[in-house]
């Protein structure tokens, strides 16, 4: 099969959030800015990538990572083969050092691609599905102790079964944040607290030991991302599971967290870890060493959605609670049929590749550069 990369296409559009926004240890965000990448070959197959990246998680803005795409990584990968990844990936590592998000564009669009002329979903080239019906992850930001509870309750009676509580800047009111939502919700949900490398390691573990009686699932990443030592220290002072999320970024870092026995489970996101090839070697790798995962970047449009979501069902090491949840935060998406999370839970979605396509008229509604 001779399959060449001829047209790339590379879109910043800039879709509304619901609400006021969110607000995490970074930043309160109204609007997801994201890129979307459409690869066409020779014979006219397409496929789609997009990366939503976020203040305080990625390393670079959206503005570079546009740049980056259009100026460097598609006049790299134009006339390569898209079926071999491998080679795909060598070639852009050489034109650019890291820019891991925007290497996964043009990944994910690529396996698109392949898996379309194949005639089959993006989890069976990956393997096939371990898991068919897929739960998700609810969220609460730093709210007053009661409109949290609130908002939990408002998740557990729609279905949701996990939820994850942003905490920092106060250990004290973290624990009555979740404190208030157990009480709100009882036994039957798991609530995971991420601090998003926000505290010292004293208040790392101050904020584990408050945090104990409520029966958590886990803490995510309680200190700064470099600090792994620290973290260790937080992850013996206490029996809730540790979660690495910040620190986690390529296939070295893994390997560092690994070694220094600082967390119980990691966190991996395709975009994040450059795409569906290197996720996978880190998500074998991680279960391997006998860490749980936990898939999904929170801010997702619907293609990046759909991939995480399609990786997670290839493996039952990745814990029940997915937290690929943007379609339940944006006001819209960019794809011809947005995904209805509402209940907590899907059906896994079916292919050929990704399984879903672009809105054009959504396309030009939202694009910001």
């Amino acid at each position: 099969m001779d399959s060449r990369i001829k047209q790339l296409d590379v879109y910043g559009v800039a879709v509304p959030l619901v609400g006021a926004g969110f607000k995490n240890a970074y930043v309160t965000k109204t609007v997801q800015k994201s890129a979307i990448v459409r690869v066409v070959d020779n014979d006219g197959w397409v496929g789609l990538g997009n990366i939503d990246p976020s203040p305080g998680y990625s390393a670079e803005t959206i503005e570079e990572s546009l740049s980056v795409l259009r100026n460097v990584l598609a006049p790299t990968v134009m006339d390569l083969d898209p079926f071999n990844i491998h080679e795909l990936l060598v070639r852009m590592d050489l034109a650019q050092d890291q820019f891991y998000d925007a290497k996964a564009a043009i990944e994910m669009a690529c396996t698109d691609l392949i898996c379309r002329r194949l005639g089959i979903a993006v989890y069976t080239y990956l393997g096939g599905e371990q898991v068919r019906e897929l739960r998700f992850n609810a969220w609460i930001g730093i709210l007053p102790p009661d409109e949290a509870a609130a908002e939990a309750k408002k998740w557990f009676d729609q279905g949701f079964r996990s939820a994850k509580v942003k905490v920092g800047g106060n250990v004290d009111a973290d624990r009555d944040r979740i404190q208030a939502i157990r009480e709100a919700v009882g036994s039957k949900m798991q609530l995971r607290a991420d601090a998003n490398a926000g505290y010292s390691v004293e208040d790392g573990i101050r904020l584990a030991k408050l945090l104990e009686p409520f029966n958590m699932q886990l803490l995510e990443q309680p200190v700064a991302a470099e600090d792994l030592a620290g973290m260790a220290k937080v992850r013996q002072s206490t029996s809730i599971p540790i979660m690495a999320d910040e620190s986690i970024i390529d296939y070295a870092s893994l390997i560092a967290v690994i070694k220094s026995d600082s967390a119980d489970i990691v966190k991996l996101k395709v975009m994040k870890q450059g795409g569906f090839l290197n996720t996978r070697r880190m998500l074998e790798t991680a279960t391997a060493a006998g860490l749980r995962v936990v898939i999904g970047h929170g801010f997702g449009l619907g293609v990046n959605t759909v991939a995480e979501i399609m990786l997670a069902a290839t493996s039952k090491n990745v814990i029940e609670g997915l937290e690929c949840v943007g379609p339940l935060k944006t006001a819209d998406d960019i794809v011809t049929h947005k995904l209805n999370l509402q209940a907590g839970m899907i059906s896994l979605p079916t292919g050929p590749g990704l399984g879903v396509e672009l809105d054009n008229d959504k396309l030009l509604k939202y694009q910001f550069i």
